[in-house]
């Protein structure tokens, strides 16, 4: 089941993103750290309704963004569609013991399905350029890259912006 996160569960949150961050660094992908994702941002995630989990048997084992807002270093980017009526999606992230188990799709499906019925016109996402996994989920869901930002404070490396038309 996929619902809006509660102030309470962010430790529960943040849980995952950091076992995330662990194995992706295992794995020499440098997307999340110390710094990324942050209690801050979750909480203003809650505040705006935006944060999700995922629950399996009365356990969160996934989260995911769905936002409106567009942050500051989209603004270069050159989407495909005007900068007016997106979806945005960020922090998706699946505990690494449920992983390889559909969730990720689970909690794709479910955004772009909101964006679609609340009438949005895309969903924009960025992912690690040396995640490979995620590169190849958004590609094979029909998004399309569009450009390059950077974020110093998580990697020297470039993070791809993905654009889908609804």
């Amino acid at each position: 089941m996929i619902r809006l996160a509660k102030l309470l569960e962010i430790p529960d949150i943040l849980t995952i993103t950091q076992a995330c961050s662990k194995s992706m660094i295992d794995q020499g992908i440098y997307q999340w750290n110390e710094f990324y994702p942050s209690r801050e941002a979750f909480e203003k995630d809650v505040a705006r309704k935006e944060l999700y989990v995922l629950e399996e048997n009365d356990k969160i084992i996934g989260t995911i963004v769905v936002s409106t807002h567009m942050d500051k270093e989209y603004d270069s980017i050159s989407w495909l569609t005007p900068n007016k009526n997106n979806i945005y999606i960020h922090r998706l992230a699946v505990d690494p013991q449920e992983q390889k188990k559909g969730y990720a799709k689970e909690l794709m499906d479910f955004a772009e399905d909101y964006a679609r019925k609340g009438g949005f016109i895309s969903v924009r996402l960025d992912t690690f350029s040396k995640n490979g996994r995620n590169n190849k989920l958004y590609r094979a869901r029909g998004y399309k890259a569009v450009g390059d930002i950077y974020f110093t404070k998580q990697s020297r490396f470039p993070f791809y912006c993905y654009e889908l038309i609804l």
